[in-house]
C-alpha cells in the first residue's frame, strides 16, 4: 500500500490562537522571552483544529512552524491538549532567523522528496505566495485577522 500524502499544517494563526501574545512584540523593544513563554496558553483555533482532523483521516499530518526548536516540548503537550494529533514536527532550528517563507520553502523542498505534499495551510500571506509560485498547493488560513506585529515576528525578525 502506498504512503498517505501529506497534509502540512502551521501551527500559530492555524491551530493556535497567538493574538494574546502579540503584545509583547507590538513594539520596541521586543520581549520574546514573555512571548514565547505564553505559547502554553495559546487557544485553539476551531476553524484550523477542525481542518487538521478532517485531513488526519486520510493524510499523514506534518507540522512545519517556525517555533524554535526549544519550543517543541511545550508544542507537543499543547497538541495532545487539543487532541491533535501528534504527526512530525518540523520546528525552526533556535538561531535560524531567515524569514518564514525561506524557512518553510526549505523544509518543504525536503519534504517533497520523502511523498507528496497534497496541501500545505498557513496563515502567512507572504509565505502562501512563495511557497504557490514554487508549485505547492498552499491555503491560506484566513480564519483570524493576520496581524501586522506577527508578519514582522515571521518575516523581519525570523521569529516565529
Amino acid at each position: 500500500m502506498a504512503e498517505q500524502p501529506m497534509a502540512v499544517f502551521d501551527v500559530d494563526g492555524v491551530v493556535a490562537d497567538v493574538r494574546h501574545r502579540l503584545r509583547h512584540v507590538a513594539r520596541r523593544p521586543k520581549n520574546w522571552i514573555a512571548f514565547f513563554a505564553a505559547a502554553d496558553r495559546d487557544p485553539a483555533l476551531a476553524d484550523g483544529v477542525e481542518l487538521v482532523r478532517k485531513y488526519a483521516a486520510d493524510h499523514r499530518v506534518v507540522w512545519l512552524t517556525g517555533r524554535p526548536e526549544r519550543l517543541r516540548p511545550v508544542t507537543e503537550r499543547w497538541f495532545a491538549e487539543q487532541g491533535l494529533p501528534a504527526g512530525r514536527l518540523l520546528m525552526r532550528p533556535d538561531h535560524d532567523r531567515r524569514p518564514a517563507r525561506d524557512y518553510k520553502l526549505g523544509q518543504l523542498r525536503g519534504l517533497s522528496k520523502d511523498g507528496i505534499v497534497a496541501v500545505v495551510v498557513d496563515d502567512d500571506p507572504a509565505v502562501v505566495k512563495r511557497l504557490t509560485a514554487e508549485g505547492f498547493p498552499v491555503r491560506l488560513a484566513d480564519w483570524v485577522g493576520y496581524e501586522d506585529s506577527l508578519r514582522r515576528a515571521q518575516e523581519r525578525d525570523g521569529r516565529t
